[in-house]
């Protein structure tokens, strides 16, 4: 008798990390395992991925995915969680579950429209709305975002989809950034907005959080359409960086007569001296808060970002801490097929500080901690634009595309405390909340989401900021694809905790 080896294929326990999940639950109490300290009372509020799909078209780039919301009402007084998840109900979302298709462009999958239909969207600046980045507490309504120029506008409780806001209203661009900054000091939301042409013009903005209304301070033009993802603040300067990777418009608009992309477009930008390709070189912008001016153009070595730690002024100079990657590959390798792979290649991405000089020289650039690492925190916006001490990071080890393990690091002594979930699971963005009262920077709590792979569930996990060791956990009742950015909103306090 013969026996017929069949291979089976066993996908890594982080595929799971991008897979759809369809359930929608509302109000499901949560058991919590150990003690919620006393004072963290408000609500978790996550956005991130929840569908990979439209219709029959499997979703291209993590950034495509359908946004879905994640809610969790937390009250230590009582030692109870409550756990809402939903959908974000953009008109990209209500396409895809009544049509079966893409109606606008993605960054990473073409829309299946008519190549006269894409091409008008492509000309007239007409942007995909599913708010997949973060949310932000404005105009007392809680709204979902993204770079696009619609914010969803949801309940805080039910997470049900309640209107539509233009964030460009009073602002000549085509779009707005998902990380605006809060600045308490002078209680008002900072902001860059985009306007893409031949190059890219970016608008210094702030804006009112009770009216909306934007005040535009200043406006600085740049030959090539650098990609900005975020932007660094201090109490001076707004921190932009001009990276030399970005878009080629001329790509982008012809690609739309056949299957091109965002990411398609994506490119690095080269000097052309002499006939090399070489790319040219990276800088900071620093724009002056008041008056809108660039004081400086800060001259880098190459790199690519997407999310900056925090930055202060430092004598002559000023300090910036980011994530670093070596190039546009940290955008384009991050296909939803090679996330999901046996052997993901995650481009690297260290936590890094540059040191810009105000009178001259170029910008100098020291290794904090090697990654690959994302998702960087502090306490936020006590520490905003300050010096601080205390970074708290997600960290991945070699062979997964997602976070393994939290990371604080401390920026005095330059050491470092981990803390890494039983099993395979993969810890979120680590958000800070300083215990009342408190004066030390780390005393306080690390509120994130754990995807359990194991268990096939995520739960909600409180730690201990000081020791990074969890006190508490509310497991959900299904697992939720990796979420991106969220903000804890303490009752009484409506300041986000990050950026």
């Amino acid at each position: 008798m013969s026996v017929r080896h069949v291979a089976v294929s066993v996908q890594p326990g982080h595929a799971v990390g991008f897979e759809t999940q369809q359930e929608e639950l509302a109000g499901v109490a949560l058991t919590v395992e150990g003690t919620l300290p006393d004072w963290v009372v408000g609500r978790l509020l996550r956005n991130g991925p929840g569908q990979f799909t439209a219709g029959e078209t499997e979703l291209r780039h993590w950034f495509d995915a359908y946004a879905m919301l994640r809610g969790f009402r937390i009250d230590g007084r009582a030692n109870t969680v409550t756990y809402t998840n939903r959908f974000v109900r953009s008109e990209d979302f209500r396409y895809a579950r009544e049509e079966g298709g893409v109606r606008r462009m993605l960054p990473g999958t073409p829309p299946d429209r008519p190549a006269w239909t894409r091409l008008r969207h492509s000309l007239t600046g007409a942007f995909q709305d599913n708010p997949s980045i973060g949310v932000v507490n404005v105009g007392g309504s809680i709204t979902a975002i993204t770079e696009s120029p619609t914010g969803i506008r949801v309940d805080a409780e039910t997470l049900e989809t309640t209107g539509r806001r233009d964030l460009t209203t009073g602002l000549e661009a085509d779009f707005t950034l998902g990380h605006p900054h809060y600045d308490p000091g002078r209680e008002t939301f900072v902001n860059l907005a985009v306007s893409y042409g031949r190059g890219v013009t970016y608008t210094l903005f702030e804006r009112d959080p009770q009216t909306t209304k934007p005040t535009v301070i200043g406006r600085v033009s740049l030959d090539d359409a650098s990609y900005v993802h975020s932007f660094a603040l201090t109490d001076e300067f707004a921190v932009v960086p001009a990276i030399p990777f970005g878009l080629d418009t001329t790509t982008l608009v012809t690609g739309a007569l056949g299957d091109g992309t965002f990411l398609d477009a994506v490119t690095n930008f080269e000097d052309g001296i002499g006939g090399t390709t070489s790319t040219r070189d990276g800088s900071f912008l620093l724009l002056d808060r008041e008056t809108g001016e660039v004081v400086r153009e800060v001259p880098a070595d190459p790199f690519f970002v997407y999310h900056h730690a925090n930055a202060f002024r430092d004598g002559d100079e000023v300090v910036v801490d980011l994530i670093a990657y070596e190039d546009e590959r940290a955008m384009t390798k991050l296909t939803v097929d090679e996330l999901a792979s046996p052997d993901p290649g995650v481009p690297q991405g260290d936590f890094v500080r540059y040191r810009l000089p105000l009178e001259e020289g170029r910008a100098t650039r020291e290794t904090l901690y090697e990654g690959q690492v994302e998702f960087p925190t502090v306490d936020y916006p006590a520490k905003l634009g300050e010096q601080y001490r205390y970074c708290y990071l997600a960290a991945n080890d070699d062979g997964s595309s997602l976070p393994t393990r939290l990371v604080k690091y401390d920026l005095h002594d330059r050491s470092t405390t981990e803390w890494e979930p039983d099993g395979t699971a993969f810890p979120g963005e680590p958000l800070f909340e300083r215990a009342p009262g408190a004066d030390e920077e780390d005393v306080g709590v690390i509120v994130t989401t754990v995807l359990d792979a194991d268990a096939d569930r995520t739960e909600l996990v409180v730690l201990d900021a000081r020791e990074l060791q969890p006190v508490a956990r509310a497991p959900c009742p299904h697992r939720l694809p990796f979420g991106f950015h969220g903000q804890f909103y303490r009752d009484g306090n409506r300041v986000r905790s990050m950026a």
